[in-house]
């Protein structure tokens, strides 16, 4: 009993105490240093609600039938909330929480407490039917985290009433699908340490669940509409996607959760508000967000959002009973919308030879319209990566059209493959392809590389003369590749040739006529080149007839489609099949890719050949692929090709470790795992010492330098 009365003493000394804080509060002699939040609700506690912090207030508790009132509006939002209060409160229990979900009012609508508690419960007020508003009940985690629209916690003393200031109370708010407050979710106890950085648990928790309950609500509210849900993670948006937008068959948003609703204050912004349309906040088609349950095998896409260029993952939740019916609904009553204005304004002949008219327009129309364009060699470029797809579209519509296409990127960005695509999806499809490296030829040869020449045209030359790469592309695609490196002297040559549509070969009287479309590329800056005369602007004109910008692998959305479809194909080509491991996946999604897709390939490549198992892991890849790329002194950042150092004699009679390893494997015929046993090694051991001295089998070499 004198424990007892001890700690009653302790108390009622600490609620003087607080008393006389809030007092020197009101009178602007303390400040709650780093806790504006509760200062702001102290002062509201004492300037507008007139709360006498010297007179503390009895428990508000709600009479059964008022409770009844209460718990009507939120009776919906109370069934879909019932799995994610029993966890959270499964989760907070053991360490001495209880539970509090209210409504907007601040009413306790759910409760979920210990029974060997219930009498403290219910005199400290967390109990059913329990009033936490604000104007009553002073500063607490419920009644403020309603007036300031976030989530918080209440710690002790921080409470404006005296008799509150052992609990602690964290709190976070619940919106409806319109963003409106809706509910709070709140876990209390009647005991914790007195150190506020002991509830640094709470907060982040507490906000989780409001989170999950709120699009739990959002997603049965609107069960029978179509919803968008997306995430900037991929593998989060089936089961966890934090944004969610709900739209009609016409795409006009309905409603969005607070993820949804940023996307929409952020395209406010730029436009006045108005109706919002799912097409504005991404840069997609509508028919392409309803076909998302179908483009990919995991039913997802990588769009850009209009508002800020930034990536996000998305997947179609449909509506319960399908699209179908949802469609042919809002057709119905567009159609029948519009029977009944004609009929409203037209005599029934008049619309009858209209009708008549309007069927055979639609007819010549359909007739004369261009059939889609077949392009699969343009499609099997890109996964979802949403650049990309804009860049594919463009290409598409330009595959058939008699413009010259220049084409920029980075090295290694796959500039050639888009060409050839190009062209395998054109009108010259069935005429020749024709690829020259600007770069590649030396200066004093490529003159005569690319227009030929005649016999005896000069020394050295072949007696019977050669016909020139511009010549050999006539009827096809000629592709000038690195054309920033061009020499001034030919460039002039080659604006006669896109001007005159011929060639004058080497030697020769008299011009050749050729028909060709040409397809530049370069990683340099042309304008640059201009600017320091370097380029001719006029050539420049004519090779852009229309631009194409690869953007580099590390900002590609669709790494992993890459990675698979690069693995399967050199998988066909060397007859064998090796699946990724997850840790490999990752470090190659994770490299940053100097060499773009290039690159890639030839990390793909290595690892194929080298793996130790029947999968790839991590330990297969290349060093530069790995988390320790920095330590790998013969790897260069840009190729993953090794390079080879040259060998090192310590004596004319000891040879280095690199000659006896590379030594024994030729003796071995390039069987490693006959060296490995040899040596006493495993496998992957004999691999990385090969990398590091640069040893690569001979059926490698050759297809690397490719």
């Amino acid at each position: 009993m004198e424990l007892g009365l001890t700690k009653a003493g302790r108390f009622e000394q600490a609620q003087r105490q607080h008393i006389a804080a809030v007092a020197r509060l009101g009178e602007g002699r303390e400040a709650l240093a780093g806790r504006e939040i509760i200062q702001r609700s102290w002062r509201r506690c004492v300037d507008d609600y007139r709360l006498d912090p010297s007179r503390p207030q009895p428990v508000r508790v709600l009479t059964q039938e008022a409770l009844v009132d209460s718990r009507e509006p939120v009776d919906e939002l109370l069934y879909v909330a019932r799995a994610g209060v029993d966890q959270l409160f499964a989760q907070v229990a053991p360490m001495g929480y209880v539970l509090l979900l209210t409504d907007r009012h601040g009413v306790t609508v759910d409760f979920r407490g210990h029974p060997a508690q219930d009498a403290a419960l219910r005199r400290a007020g967390l109990y059913l039917g329990a009033d936490w508003d604000e104007r009553h009940a002073g500063t607490c985690a419920v009644g403020t985290c309603i007036h300031e629209s976030r989530a918080l916690t209440c710690h002790q003393r921080e409470h404006f009433d005296a008799t509150h200031i052992a609990l602690t109370c964290t709190a976070a708010p619940i919106h409806d699908p319109q963003g409106r407050p809706i509910a709070v979710l709140d876990i209390s106890a009647l005991q914790s340490p007195r150190g506020l950085e002991s509830q640094s648990f709470a907060l982040p928790l507490v906000t989780l669940y409001a989170r999950m309950i709120e699009d739990a609500y959002f997603l049965h509210r609107y069960r029978d509409t179509t919803i968008l849900r997306f995430d900037t993670t991929r593998a989060f948006v089936h089961f966890n996607g934090r944004g969610l937008l709900a739209f009609d068959p016409q795409g006009r948003v309905l409603a969005a959760n607070g993820e949804g609703r940023a996307l929409i204050d952020a395209h406010a912004r730029r436009t006045p508000p108005a109706p919002i349309w799912v097409t504005q906040l991404f840069e997609a088609e509508l028919d392409d967000l309803l076909a998302l349950p179908r483009c990919e095998p995991d039913q997802l896409r990588a769009l850009r959002l209009r508002a800020s260029g930034d990536i996000r993952f998305a997947a179609l939740v449909e509506p319960r009973g399908g699209r179908a019916r949802q469609r042919d609904a809002a057709t119905t009553g567009t159609m029948r919308d519009m029977a009944s204005g004609i009929a409203t304004d037209i005599a029934r002949d008049i619309a009858t030879d209209m009708a008549t008219d309007m069927a055979s327009d639609v007819a010549t129309a359909s007739h004369d319209r261009v059939a889609p364009i077949s392009t699969p060699a343009l499609d099997r470029l890109a996964g979802d990566d949403p650049a990309m797809q804009r860049l594919l579209g463009l290409a598409r519509r330009l595959c058939r059209q008699p413009l010259n296409v220049l084409i920029r990127g980075e090295t290694g960005t796959g500039k050639e493959l888009l060409a050839r695509a190009l062209h395998a999806s054109g009108d010259r499809a069935g005429g020749p392809f024709v690829a020259v490296n600007c770069a590649a030829i030396p200066e004093s040869l490529i003159e005569s590389e690319l227009f030929g020449y005649l016999p005896g045209a000069f020394t050295g030359g072949n007696p019977k003369g050669m016909r020139g790469l511009i010549p050999q592309a006539d009827g096809g695609t000629l592709f000038l590749d690195e054309i920033g490196d061009m020499p001034l002297a030919l460039q002039s040559r080659l604006l006669r040739v896109l001007a005159e549509q011929e060639v004058m070969p080497l030697g020769a009287e008299r011009p050749v006529k050729v028909a060709l479309r040409v397809v530049t590329a370069t990683h340099r800056d042309l304008a640059a080149l201009i600017a320091e005369g370097r380029f001719r602007e006029d050539l420049y004109y004519r090779l852009n007839g229309a631009e194409l910008v690869l953007p580099p692998l590390r900002e590609r959305a669709d790494r992993r489609y890459l990675i698979q479809r690069l693995l399967a194909a050199l998988g066909a080509e060397q007859g064998v099949s090796a699946p990724l491991r997850g840790d490999a996946m990752n470090a190659l999604l994770d490299a940053p890719w100097p060499g773009n897709v290039r690159q890639l390939k030839s990390a793909l490549a290595f690892a194929l050949a080298t793996r130790e198992g029947e999968a790839i892991t991590v330990h297969d890849l290349p060093e530069g692929c790995r988390a320790d790329r920095g330590a790998a002194p013969h790897f260069s950042p840009t190729s993953a090709t090794p390079t080879t150092p040259p060998l090192r004699h310590d004596s004319d009679d000891a040879p280095t470790e690199a000659e006896s390893l590379a030594r024994a494997l030729a003796q071995a015929g390039w069987n490693v795992s006959q060296v490995a046993r040899q040596l006493g090694v495993s496998r992957p051991t004999l691999y990385r010492r090969m990398r590091r001295h640069g040893l690569v089998p001979p059926n490698r070499r050759e297809a690397l330098g490719d």
